[in-house]
């Protein structure tokens, strides 16, 4: 399968200084940077901290770092994210190699870092070729035995992600936080989640456990082998992962899991190729990682976690969407977030109420 050149020209308010960059890593990069001044391109999305791609006739780096605008509190610390991937790879064989984290923001105007790029495959919202259902069936299980091997991780056998927790209370913090984030968010077309918020608050459970959990698991952070497409090689984006519940995690990921029979508000929503025949339902989902990982679990326990998994989706867009509303970003991608917004106000109701479930 050939793997696509995703990359496009670095946005205007994006823009990276490429002399100051490369003179930061030919001082302090754990691996020696060839000769020359690579091209610069930057991947899609964005919407959180920023991707870029340096490419250098013999060698591939990506760069990441924060984006413009304001920054929601403890949000795009990139020593933090740095530190995860630096630490996790010696006990978790899908993490790229660390090639330096720059702490100083005089170099670029904030914090960054830098990483060997992972080559492979990421799937986007449709498949790049058909699969068979049966394969898309093994492409489900792989991603999903993935997560479920992050999460046997032994994190009090690696202090500095041992570190990352704060003990009993993940979730009453979780449930808190994100209400917390959604209030310092508001824009005037949000409408009222105060009964929402009072639901999580009254129904949340306590921990099912504590682990390192990802926070953003989906198929676009997920790297496929480019010469077997159902074998995943790497996992991206650690910008949230901490040690926590994992049915918070699960929650959070299938949030973003658009099946072939939900509405078509949700269909246009979709980013992952997760509607392809063979694909797997949440309930499938949920179903194989509660056996999987010997969980007890009932449609009535797994209410809480997809209503969180919405509700913290919704947060998500409303911070970029203030964000773009005060003209703190010009992303063109932003235009219909307020939209969504509202839509996923909706589906939540829909499964408090249980009008709508996996």
């Amino acid at each position: 399968m050939v793997t696509p050149d995703e990359t496009r020209p670095v946005r205007e308010e994006d823009a990276v200084d490429v002399d100051a960059v490369v003179g930061w890593l030919r001082e302090h990069a754990e691996t020696a940077v060839p000769d020359g001044l690579p091209d610069v391109r930057q991947f899609p999305g964005g919407a959180s901290n920023l991707t870029y791609l340096l490419r250098w006739p013999a060698r591939d780096l990506i760069l990441r770092r924060p984006p413009t605008g304001a920054k929601a509190r403890g949000a795009h610390d990139m020593g933090r994210e740095y530190l995860i991937q630096h630490t996790l790879g010696p006990v978790y064989p899908y993490v790229a190699d660390m090639v330096g984290l720059c702490r100083d923001p005089s170099v670029l105007g904030s914090e960054f870092y830098v990483m060997e790029r992972l080559e492979g495959l990421i799937l986007r919202k449709e498949l790049p070729v058909a699969l068979e259902p049966a394969e898309a069936s093994a492409l489900c299980r792989q991603a999903w035995e993935a997560l479920a091997r992050l999460h046997e991780v032994d994190v009090s056998g690696v202090p500095d992600l041992a570190a990352l927790g704060r003990g009993e209370g993940y979730v009453a913090r979780q449930v808190a936080g994100w209400a917390d984030r959604l209030s310092r968010a508001t824009t005037d077309d949000l409408g009222d989640w105060s009964d929402l918020t009072a639901w999580l608050d009254e129904h949340r459970p306590d921990d099912s456990g504590q682990c390192l959990i990802h926070n953003d698991w989906r198929f676009d952070n997920l790297v496929l082998d480019p010469d077997d497409c159902l074998r995943v090689v790497g996992v991206l984006d650690w910008e949230m992962a901490t040690v926590g519940d994992p049915l918070m995690d699960l929650g959070g990921a299938l949030a973003y899991w658009v099946q072939a029979d939900d509405d078509s508000f949700f269909q246009d929503f979709r980013r992952q190729p997760t509607t392809a025949p063979g694909m797997w339902t949440r309930r499938q989902v949920v179903d194989w990682y509660a056996e999987r990982r010997g969980v007890a679990m009932t449609p009535e326990r797994w209410r809480f976690y997809e209503v969180f998994g919405l509700f913290r989706l919704a947060v998500i867009l409303q911070q970029i969407w203030y964000r773009f509303v005060r003209g703190q970003t010009h992303n063109p991608a932003y235009l219909g977030f307020g939209e969504a917004v509202g839509y996923l106000e909706q589906r939540t109701r829909s499964v408090v109420s249980g009008v709508v479930s996996s």
